[in-house]
């Protein structure tokens, strides 16, 4: 089978094209030109389609696909989350992936959204699960979700949305929890953190691309998956063994921030779901995702 990935240079879709690439699955990145995150796609047997998110008119025809992955948005963190006009634009490149699937023959489509579209939830998240988005990017996500779906009927294609938690793995970004974690502790530094008393869910990108692989081939028509490990426990945990990866004996200074406005305080995937459709089962516990995640910083930073 052939994939399409929109994002392939991100940690999820470089991962998702390893998976591929590693059930002999034939894998076509659409990459933005002069990406610094190529290296990510090393592999020669991948096909590299040069095109930004605003411009995928340009690649539309010329090339099969089976199921193409949208990954790609612009905007995901601090301030551009909520710069309305960025989040509408990201809607319409949306609509223009499902066109560039449909002109590339796939049969699938699948969207990556967020658990930002539900805002703040008590319990786990299902593909039922209310929405509530806070935030100009959940809302952006969840119309382009309900927007994709629509299109996607229209076009008599297959049509699924995944909801995704928080991933983590080697080729995070910097900004995220786990990577301030990781390196200011290898940096000799003391973590500033909430008291993290947040209860979490945490799944390798490993895991990540394979469920959102499993989805694109096995699942249900107009369904919507939570991508989580399943796995739930209070924020403050998932910290300490991280720390106890790299040495049981670093501080971390816990309350030593406040909790941003509306912080979610609960999340959590229900992948019941997940699993009975598609068969997928994480397979790293995070003790195991996050030794390798701290070993490939140590190497890249020359053993420290």
């Amino acid at each position: 089978m052939r994939i399409a990935i929109t994002g392939a240079t991100g940690m999820i879709g470089s991962s998702l094209a390893d998976a591929a690439l590693k059930e002999g699955h034939e894998v076509i990145a659409v990459v933005r030109p002069g990406s610094h995150r190529a290296g990510n796609l090393a592999d020669e047997r991948i096909t590299v389609a040069e095109c930004g998110i605003s411009d995928y008119k340009s690649i539309m025809g010329g090339r099969k696909c089976d199921v193409l992955f949208h990954l790609a948005w612009d905007k995901t963190f601090g301030d551009g989350r909520d710069d309305a006009h960025a989040q509408l634009k990201n809607i319409e490149y949306t609509l223009d992936a499902v066109s560039l699937a449909d002109s590339w023959g796939a049969s699938a489509f699948v969207g990556a959204g967020s658990q930002a579209e539900h805002g703040r939830v008590d319990g786990k998240i299902r593909g039922d699960t209310p929405v509530n988005p806070t935030s100009g990017y959940g809302i952006a996500k969840y119309s382009a979700g309900r927007l994709s779906k629509l299109l996607c009927q229209k076009l008599g294609m297959r049509f699924c949305w995944t909801r995704i938690l928080s991933v983590y793995g080697e080729r995070d970004a910097d900004h995220t929890l786990i990577m301030y974690l990781i390196n200011t502790l290898l940096g000799g530094g003391v973590p500033k953190l909430t008291k993290c008393e947040q209860i979490w869910d945490y799944i390798y990108s490993e895991d990540a691309a394979r469920a959102l692989l499993s989805v694109g081939l096995h699942g249900t028509d107009g369904r919507t998956y939570p991508i989580g490990s399943g796995e739930c426990r209070p924020l403050k945990e998932y910290v300490c063994e991280l720390r106890d990866a790299i040495d049981p004996r670093l501080p971390v200074e816990f309350g030593a921030k406040e909790y941003y406005p509306h912080q979610p305080m609960m999340l959590c995937a229900d992948i019941s779901e997940l699993t009975k459709d598609t068969g997928f089962v994480p397979r790293y516990r995070f003790r195991d995702g996050i030794t390798r995640t701290i070993n490939d910083v140590r190497k890249r930073a020359g053993g420290r």
